[in-house]
Formats: C-alpha cells, sequence, structure tokens
C-alpha cells in the first residue's frame, strides 16, 4: 500500500457536537487539511437512539466538514470503529493497511479505534491537533488531548509503533513523499 494517503475522521456528527468539544472550529480546518490532501477518506459515523439515529440531522456529519468525492463510509455503534462493522473489510477492499486518525472524542472513540487498529497490525499515525473532546469530571479536554497524545505516543506495540504528529508536518511529508 505504500505510498497511499489515508485519513480516518472518526465521530465527527452533529449529534455527537451536541457535547460542546474544545476547538471545533480549529480540529474541523485541520481536518479539512488533511482531507483535501488525502487520496482516500474515510468518514466513521456513530448511530444510537438518542438523536443519533442514521438518517437523522444528529447522524449527519457536521457542516463545515469536507466530504470529498468518492469517500467511505462506516457506520458504528461502539467505541470501537472495528467492533461489529465493516471497518476491517473496506480497509482490506481498499487494500489500506496504514491511515492517519483524527475526529471525535479523544478519550473514548479515537482512542478505543486506533489501539484495536495498531493490534490489528495497521499503520496508525495520530494527527495530534486534529482530534477533539469535551471536558470531562475528572479532567479538563485540553489536558485529555495532551495525555492521549503521550500515551499513543508511547504505546507499546512491538514492531508496529503509533505516530502522533501535528498535521502540517503530515501533510508536508505527503507532498515530500
Amino acid at each position: 500500500m505504500t505510498g497511499k494517503r489515508v485519513v480516518m475522521v472518526v465521530d465527527m456528527q452533529n449529534g455527537v457536537f451536541a457535547t460542546p468539544r474544545i476547538q471545533r472550529e480549529q480540529c474541523v480546518a485541520r481536518i479539512n487539511r488533511l482531507t483535501a490532501a488525502a487520496d482516500t477518506v474515510i468518514f466513521i459515523q456513530h448511530a444510537e437512539a438518542g438523536g443519533l439515529e442514521e438518517g437523522s440531522a444528529g447522524f449527519d456529519l457536521l457542516p463545515e466538514l469536507n466530504q470529498p468525492a468518492g469517500a467511505l463510509y462506516v457506520t458504528k455503534t461502539a467505541c470501537d470503529a472495528f467492533y461489529k462493522t465493516q471497518l476491517e473489510s473496506v480497509l482490506r477492499e481498499h487494500d489500506i493497511d496504514a491511515f492517519v486518525m483524527c475526529g471525535c472524542a479523544t478519550d473514548y472513540c479515537v482512542d478505543t479505534t486506533l489501539k484495536n487498529g495498531a493490534s490489528r497490525g495497521y499503520a496508525i499515525t495520530v494527527a495530534q491537533d486534529a482530534h477533539t473532546t469535551a471536558n470531562r469530571p475528572a479532567a479538563q479536554a485540553a489536558t485529555l488531548i495532551e495525555h492521549y497524545n503521550e500515551v499513543w505516543r508511547t504505546l507499546t506495540v512491538p514492531g508496529n509503533p503509533v505516530r502522533v504528529k501535528p498535521v502540517e508536518t503530515i501533510v508536508h511529508e505527503w507532498q515530500t513523499n
């Protein structure tokens, strides 16, 4: 799969953002920068009762999020985008074994999907400045984002380290390779 630029965008949906998320505008702008530079974009959307039903306004992606022609879409019902979904089939069908992750929520869906994907052998780079979350009772969103970037940077997956890089670095590397 050498040279293919793939971005996986997790849960950037209207209903998810009913809970305020830190730096929404900056996060969306960086995700749009990644998706504009990518060869393949996969949007992961969460579905559940209570405002995130498929076909509802809450299930829809944020209106300011660019959806490139030919984008792929996977629906999930758990924090893990691999759990009982078509994600692995989509990745195999499109010969994808490496991707950049971004989206929402850092401490739930991005984290769980990343760890499962890395354990399955996918080469994952996290866009360190293109994921967001909400303030939680135990920690503020900015602290959580910083914490998870460090957790992922030091995650032990022998032979398959997770990379954590800023969007500009990722795009620059894509443009020079």
